[in-house]
């Protein structure tokens, strides 16, 4: 396939002002995209329970959504591999979202949250990769670990800011306000995506079929499906994903609603507090991460997160206060920061060459995302039943299976986690 950005050389100005031009623009896109991926995320649990919503029902329409996002991602990866218009598609999937949440406002009955999360959920599963894609579309194989490590490192902080003004604004005004902020933080992701120059986007790299022996040789073909079903350390890596996710994805909203629920903190402020904290570490983690990854390999870097979520499900579990958001949320960036680094890089360096990049990192969003939707129902009827502690307990020991799974392939995984070393470094 022949793009325009094939005809630009790394060496020429030109080029090089291109990229970045767009670097840049990858990185303030990072920053405000973070509303645009999840709507108002962890504030729609407490605006839905200070009107008369309970933990049980929460959690399930947050699960609807997720098993929505989770069916599209692998097509959103398949759209995003074959198509020149990347940008296109994160400024209409980034309108769609905000679209959503405002339903919200409109109404908070039970369908027309469950069609606003289902909205939300398919525009989040086109966002991650159409990003991802730009990005090795523009840096390409040898660059995208250490862009990549500053696009999270951006991202991170664009949510803790977004966190922080969300729980001021919500407290001066009311929580309606948080989807005014959600609105303006997209219109500015809007104006970042118009300004990375499409020129500077190869389309061919973006896939994972990178030119290999100048810009003048056409790209190889994209291999079958069958390759990712082939590629054992792959499949390894969806699965323990899968077992941290089911723990990990009502961790943040529970604590939040057991907190409240409570009476120790002020909904708006203690939500984006949580946020607020695990952005914050979630900074210096994906930054690490990227060192880490370029050093050791991505093994390591996932073993870490994996090891968080145990501990933090038992800090949870034993410290229901509201001072316990910071060793909580804490160890949630811990986690979170190392993933959103390692698994994107990781996925891209499996397949390299396969022309399924993409496809690649939302067959292994799919994955995830059944622990990812199913968390919330089964941590919100698990409160709801037998108390947050015992919820928190039982969330946090999903991930000694995502453990048992990295440390026992290890012998399979060390291998194909040393991709990064070969990259560039920060």
């Amino acid at each position: 396939m022949a793009t325009a950005a094939g005809a630009i050389s790394s060496t020429t100005p030109g080029g090089d002002a291109d990229r970045t031009r767009a670097t840049r623009a990858l990185q303030a896109l990072n920053f405000f995209m973070a509303d645009m991926q999840a709507g108002i995320g962890p504030f729609l649990g407490v605006f839905l329970q200070q009107r008369g919503w309970t933990a049980g029902p929460i959690g399930t329409v947050m699960t609807v959504g997720g098993v929505a996002g989770m069916v599209m991602t692998v097509p959103a990866g398949a759209v995003i591999d074959h198509s020149e218009k990347k940008r296109l598609i994160v400024i209409v999937t980034g309108i769609c979202t905000v679209m959503a949440s405002f339903l919200i406002l409109l109404s908070q009955s039970a369908w027309v949250v469950t069609v606003s999360q289902v909205a939300t959920a398919i525009a989040g599963a086109a966002i991650g990769p159409a990003v991802t894609g730009m990005t090795l579309g523009i840096v390409r194989q040898r660059g995208f670990n250490a862009q990549n490590g500053r696009n999270q490192a951006w991202n991170h902080a664009g949510n803790m800011v977004g966190a922080g003004l969300s729980g001021w604004l919500g407290w001066k005004f009311g929580m309606p306000a948080i989807f005014y902020l959600a609105a303006a933080f997209g219109v500015l992701a809007i104006l970042c995506v118009l300004s990375i120059p499409e020129r500077a986007i190869d389309h061919d790299a973006a896939r994972g079929l990178e030119k290999k022996d100048g810009v003048d040789e056409p790209g190889g073909a994209a291999q079958g499906f069958r390759a990712l079903l082939e590629n054992r350390p792959m499949l390894i890596l969806a699965a323990a994903l899968a077992c941290f996710h089911l723990g990990n994805g009502a961790m943040l909203p529970l604590y939040g609603l057991a907190v409240v629920g409570a009476g120790k903190g002020n909904p708006a402020l203690f939500t984006a507090t949580t946020v607020m904290v695990a952005q914050g570490v979630m900074v210096i983690t994906s930054l690490l991460a990227m060192r880490m990854a370029a050093g050791r390999g991505y093994w390591l870097v996932l073993l870490i997160s994996f090891a968080a979520l145990p501990l933090r499900g038992a800090l949870a579990g034993t410290f229901i206060e509201h001072w316990g958001v910071w060793p909580v949320q804490a160890l949630d960036g811990i986690g979170a920061g190392l993933q959103s680094v390692a698994v994107p890089g990781l996925v891209a360096c499996l397949l390299d060459g396969t022309g399924r990049v993409n496809v690649g990192q939302g067959a292994v969003m799919t994955v995830q995302g059944v622990g990812a939707s199913l968390s919330p129902a089964i941590g919100g009827w698990l409160a709801q039943a037998l108390g947050y502690r015992v919820a928190f307990y039982v969330l946090g020991g999903f991930a000694l299976a995502s453990l048992a799974l990295w440390i026992g392939f290890a012998a399979v995984l060390r291998p194909a986690c040393a991709g990064a070393r070969g990259g560039q470094a920060a």
